[in-house]
């Protein structure tokens, strides 16, 4: 199965703060917020939700394409991703703007708080995907990530005509977007990928009820934190996956970046749904237990015994196949 994993590509600046912003806080002061947070360190790493994605589906076996725009300093970010099985020959690279970059501190609730500077991701609304097929040999399934608004839409638009299956997968971009640009990236998708406060803020946006939601895609994919995630769509009743279990928890930033990756990877391998989340949700928590977003490797042997720990004998039987020759 190939896969095309558009969205962006960045830079991650990654720091921990020794306390909870819960308490830094005052609810009635918060239209004069000025606050700055003494952090105890700072480690840069590679991120950016399409390069995280890609990333994890290398590991696992799967040589996606990913699609997105760059500058000049990706040479040494180019070589990372082809070291782990990504295709980077379609990533466009801008010579005016820098790659992009996202800021993050961490507290010790495991909350966040971050900027994102897009760069050269502004660029991304300049790349067309039939190029990209007919050099990949054709595409089964194309990821709009969160991206340049413009280049999300360009995608989602350009998947409809030309009859590419896409999932559509908003992200932190629903923000920025109205209600009628919503219905334009996520209509005709053959999956929507959201965590559970963002399919309320795209319901809320686009003034779409659950069946409502249900028409305009096959299937809804919505991450729950630690309650798991749950699958609905037509034809088929809810399925509802718990998370996996985890050693220890470190890092949540990309845990949704690594469970797409793994889901559509099980997909690519021919399994449901159900065994799908499982195989996302176990390679979501190989990204918590590590810092940074493309920090985790992934031991065959060892990544079939813990989803047989977490989900039952059957589940690792399912996958091994595909992971140990």
């Amino acid at each position: 199965m190939k896969i095309a994993v558009t969205g962006s590509i960045a830079t991650d600046h990654l720091m921990s703060f020794p306390g909870r912003f819960a308490e830094q806080f005052i609810a009635d002061q918060l239209d004069k917020v000025s606050l700055s947070f003494l952090v105890d360190d700072l480690v840069l790493r590679r991120g950016g939700v399409a390069a995280n994605i890609a990333f994890g589906m290398g590991q696992l076996g799967l040589r996606p394409v990913l699609v997105g725009a760059v500058g000049a300093d990706f040479a040494d970010y180019r070589s990372w991703l082809e070291r782990h099985g990504v295709d980077c020959e379609s990533v466009h690279v801008s010579e005016i703007a820098h790659t992009a970059r996202f800021v993050c501190t961490t507290d010790t609730e495991m909350c966040q708080i971050a900027s994102f500077y897009a760069g050269a991701m502004s660029e991304a609304r300049n790349i067309e995907l039939e190029p990209i097929s007919r050099r990949a040999g054709g595409l089964d399934l194309v990821l709009v990530g969160a991206n340049d608004p413009e280049a999300m839409l360009r995608h989602s638009t350009e998947c409809r005509e030309r009859g590419y299956a896409f999932a559509a997968d908003p992200s932190q971009q629903l923000a920025r977007m109205p209600g009628e640009e919503v219905v334009t990236l996520i209509e005709g998708a053959d999956y929507l990928m959201t965590n559970e406060y963002e399919k309320s803020l795209l319901q809320s946006k686009a003034s779409l009820s659950d069946e409502q939601l249900l028409d305009l895609v096959k299937v809804r994919v919505t991450t729950l934190g630690k309650q798991g995630v749950e699958i609905a769509g037509r034809g088929f009743d809810p399925i509802h996956v718990p998370i996996a279990r985890e050693i220890r928890a470190v890092d949540p930033t990309g845990v949704g970046d690594g469970f797409r990756a793994g889901f559509f990877t099980a997909l690519s391998w021919g399994l449901g749904l159900e065994r799908a989340a499982q195989v996302g949700s176990l390679l979501a928590t190989h990204a918590l237990e590590t810092v940074g977003t493309q920090e985790y490797q992934i031991r065959n042997d060892l990544f079939v015994k813990r989803l047989g720990e977490s989900y039952g004998d059957a589940a690792a039987d399912d996958i091994r196949p595909h992971l140990i020759p």
